[in-house]
């Protein structure tokens, strides 16, 4: 009797591992990163570049990243005056860009038609020149002084709130967006907060609005 049990219990211990290992293995998907770029202009800034002071080209490339994530880099060059309060000022310089945006809502025919919204991390190295800042003289008389031209820096975050949507059939988009900003740090020339920041526009507030018309081309 003894002996039957020892059996049963080794016989019962095979079928077990026996079943285990025929069980199939669940395999996880692996994520692959798959190239997608879309690359677009805005057209806007450029377009009322030749009906004012400000002078702005900005561009973008984005990729889907994975799901709903697509990663965004953006570039640009902005020169302009600022002409108020007693100063004249005008700077121009490169800036860029970079962060990613999540699609709240998508064409289910096309994944890159739909609105969407994120955020980027954004800096500037530019030139800045002061023709006048006002100062308070002797007696609450009111003059100005200038100061050579200086290389500053400016960085910022940047919200992005915007929709595309595809042109006909073709591999041709239009994406227009908002963009709130908020000046996290600066760099200043005698003490004077910079007046107006490439990329950033004008910065006498740490708040600020963008605005952007693209026409974009996905590869």
């Amino acid at each position: 009797m003894k002996t039957k049990l020892i059996f049963t219990f080794f016989f019962s211990i095979s079928l077990l591992g026996f079943a285990q290992q025929k069980k199939p293995v669940e395999k996880k998907e692996k994520w692959k990163y798959e190239p997608n770029f879309m690359v677009g202009l805005d057209l806007l800034n450029a377009g009322s570049a030749f009906f004012s002071d400000r002078k702005l080209y900005q561009g973008f490339i984005s990729s889907k990243i994975n799901g709903n994530v697509h990663a965004i880099a953006e570039a640009g060059f902005e020169k302009n005056v600022y002409q108020k309060n007693g100063y004249d000022a005008k700077v121009n310089g490169p800036f860029a860009k970079l962060g990613a945006f999540y699609m709240l809502a998508q064409d289910p025919e096309n994944e890159f038609n739909g609105f969407y919204a994120g955020g980027k991390a954004a800096g500037s190295f530019y030139t800045q020149e002061y023709m006048a800042v006002p100062v308070r003289g002797f007696g609450g008389s009111n003059s100005s002084v200038a100061f050579p031209s200086s290389t500053q820096s400016s960085y910022w975050l940047e919200g992005v709130i915007g929709g595309r949507v595809q042109l006909f059939e073709s591999n041709f988009y239009i994406d227009v967006n908002l963009q709130p900003k908020y000046m996290v740090f600066t760099t200043k020339q005698d003490d004077i907060q910079p007046m107006i920041v490439p990329g950033f526009g004008r910065s006498s507030s740490k708040f600020n609005m963008g605005f952007s018309w693209n026409i974009a081309y996905k590869f």
